[in-house]
């Protein structure tokens, strides 16, 4: 190709508004296409000018591309953070309304109910020991301890939820009155 039509990089520097350095720079990545010689970069302003406009364009695609993506990204945690904010809430509300219980508030009655069976069972042989102690065979002490024993089974048969218990331990987490509590 004939250099003589060909502009300097001064030329294209000056036409684009870009540091000399910078159109160098763009010659030696072969994003314009340039002829070196003695050390200097030489462009076909047409081609070059279109080439540089391609690479701006490509470049603001490619921007804008990862910033929609940040933006779907980031859109994507607020729903999550929403989503979960909006379950928890509803969580909330289902112990409020005494539907749902905390796992140590479940534990805490459990332990009650397992003390209340320990005690009857602990209390078992003060309660039959009289009566034992007149019986002659295996047999009478084994009946009065069958009866005791399902004596205390039909007791804790009485054993009840008590709603009231957990909506004042709700309460108390909460800060809340019974006049918020409502169904």
């Amino acid at each position: 190709m004939d250099i003589s039509k060909l502009k300097p990089t001064e030329f294209l520097a000056n036409y684009f508004g870009i540091s000399a350095r910078r159109v160098q720079q763009l010659a030696q990545d072969n994003i314009i296409p340039s002829i070196k010689e003695k050390g200097n970069y030489y462009f076909d302003p047409p081609i070059a000018i279109k080439k540089y406009i391609t690479f701006l364009q490509d470049s603001l695609n490619k921007k804008n591309k990862n910033t929609e993506e940040q933006e779907n990204k980031k859109l994507d945690v607020e729903i999550r953070l929403k989503e979960a904010k909006a379950s928890y809430a509803e969580l909330e509300l289902n112990e409020l309304k005494g539907k749902m219980h905390r796992s140590e508030d479940v534990e805490e009655l459990i332990s009650d109910l397992a003390a209340t069976i320990k005690g009857m069972i602990v209390a078992l042989p003060g309660r039959v020991a009289m009566d034992v102690a007149k019986l002659d065979t295996a047999a009478e002490v084994s009946a009065v301890l069958e009866k005791a024993c399902f004596e205390i089974c039909d007791q804790l048969t009485e054993y009840e939820y008590n709603p009231e218990y957990f909506k004042t331990r709700v309460q108390e987490r909460g800060g809340l009155t019974s006049d918020d509590l409502t169904d």
